[in-house]
């Protein structure tokens, strides 16, 4: 690029540790790659990521050939504002926020001559496309679920098949390249869903489609050739995952990453002390809580299983006004030889390591990804939202899981006796090999669509490509729309 300023790319995140993350590993990549990135999220949680991190509000970190700097915005409400308590004032609220400091962030690197030539934004967000549009800005969407789950949002945004509805609520979906069984699609869609609010808020960014000049998905071709395949007639689509895995490549110049907890080295000491894949590695996600019912049949069909466990047990999201989870008496003595209870783990490195020999898990596609990238089998045990959708392609489509948990809006128990049977099919066994030699499959698939010239790494460089065209106005032919 010379002596002249590098490309300046903004992304703005929806503040919690499912979103951060992957789109952090986007920019901390873009960054690496020479561009100036700015990264925005609320305040909120910008007290945690600058607590657990080497983090300083506007100050600017260099990352390979480029920049990283973070700024948070506040709602501007006390944490004790009944306004937090409701989703639906809150998020309207954040927009409102939002959306005049984006503005004035614009304003304010225009008048500095770095201006902004790129807004990346993650659903959940869907006014920050509207915010990029009003400033003649090029926009694009990371997606950080799936390509089928976009796929099926899709489907139903644009009534191109029938869903479940009121009148009809156990049809199945066809998409283009999979069957979906009524309780298989994302469960935000569907009429009995506890939380629709979701599935309103991620469609109010089909609505604003045509704006972005590309999606970008944390997913890769070899994964999910067929539905990315069919997206592409329709949208301008490219496939750049797993992020995680280029995360690796930009940590040797900056430890910065989205956590908002401290390291606990302990655990990995602990993980070494274990024969290999012998550990069962228990998380169930940043939001996902249990009732106390099933956490204690998790507990005794532990104890009954006699595996070795890693079992994250997090306290519950500020927001959720629930009771902690209470383990039942006895469990920490009559396990503290095979077992390790902790509320956090540093979950890239557990998976990777050797000990693991599976991983139960809520199937969040962060979680989803890490495990297929990583070739650690899953017992699958979802909550709602894509977590359903995931469970499906996770056992069936991709063979490294064994279904263990149900849907919240199925409201069904898994027993200790299920737990402890589906434990050891997972980890000893024909079963348990089948599992581990398909998950090996991935991942050498997604570390060849991460190295060079593989996949993902030719789609973020046709990116980057794009960006500094559209910055100096040149017409872009890599662009399919």
């Amino acid at each position: 690029m010379g002596s002249e300023a590098p490309i300046h790319v903004l992304l703005v995140s929806f503040p919690a540790q499912g979103h951060i993350n992957p789109l952090l590993r986007l920019g901390k990549w873009l960054a690496a790659k020479g561009l100036f990135v700015t990264f925005v999220t609320t305040e909120d949680v910008g007290k945690d990521m600058r607590a657990s991190n080497s983090i300083t509000d506007k100050s600017v970190t260099p990352v390979g050939d480029g920049f990283l700097k973070f700024e948070f915005f506040d709602e501007y409400l006390k944490p004790d504002d009944p306004i937090k308590k409701s989703l639906n004032t809150l998020t309207a609220d954040v927009e409102l926020v939002g959306k005049k400091f984006i503005s004035q962030m614009i304003k304010r690197y225009e008048a500095t001559n770095t201006p902004i030539s790129c807004i990346i934004n993650n659903p959940f967000y869907p006014w920050v496309v509207d915010v990029a549009s009003d400033h003649g800005i090029p926009s694009a969407l990371l997606w950080i679920q799936s390509a089928a789950v976009f796929s099926a949002y899709y489907h139903y945004f644009h009534k191109l098949v029938p869903f479940p509805s009121e009148t009809e609520p156990y049809i199945d979906v066809q998409l283009p390249s999979i069957l979906l069984k009524y309780n298989e699609i994302p469960d935000f869609l569907h009429p009995s869903s506890p939380f629709p609010f979701f599935g309103t808020l991620i469609l109010e960014q089909f609505k604003n489609l045509s704006k972005p000049f590309c999606v970008l998905v944390d997913s890769f071709e070899e994964l999910e050739h067929d539905s990315i395949n069919n997206l592409s007639n329709s949208i301008p689509i490219r496939s750049i995952g797993p992020l995680f895995k280029n995360d690796t490549k930009t940590t040797s110049t900056t430890n910065i990453s989205g956590n908002f907890f401290k390291p606990d080295d302990s655990i990995i000491e602990w993980l070494h002390s274990r024969p290999s894949a012998s550990v069962v590695y228990i998380s169930f996600g940043s939001i996902v809580h249990l009732p106390q019912k099933q956490v204690d049949e998790i507990a005794y069909g532990l104890i009954n299983s006699q595996v070795s466990f890693l079992w994250v047990l997090k306290p519950p999201h500020k927001n959720l006004e629930v009771q902690p989870h209470v383990l039942p008496n006895g469990f920490i003595e009559e396990t503290s030889e095979k077992g390790k209870v902790v509320q956090w783990s540093p979950q890239e490195q557990v998976l990777a390591h050797p000990s693991v020999a599976c991983f139960v898990t809520h199937c969040g596609w962060n979680s989803s990804m890490e495990a297929l990238s990583l070739g650690v089998p899953v017992l699958t045990f979802p909550a709602w939202g894509d977590q359903v959708t995931n469970t499906k392609f996770l056992v069936d489509v991709f063979g490294i899981g064994v279904r263990l948990g149900y849907s919240q809006a199925e409201n069904k128990m898994v027993t200790r006796d299920e737990v402890k049977r589906l434990l050891l099919e997972a980890t000893k066994g024909s079963k348990a090999e089948e599992l581990k030699k398909n998950a090996l499959r991935w991942k050498m698939a997604a570390e060849a669509a991460v190295a060079d010239g593989g996949s993902s790494q030719r789609n973020l460089h046709a990116f980057v490509e794009d960006i500094n065209n559209l910055a100096h106005n040149i017409p872009t032919k890599s662009l399919p729309f």
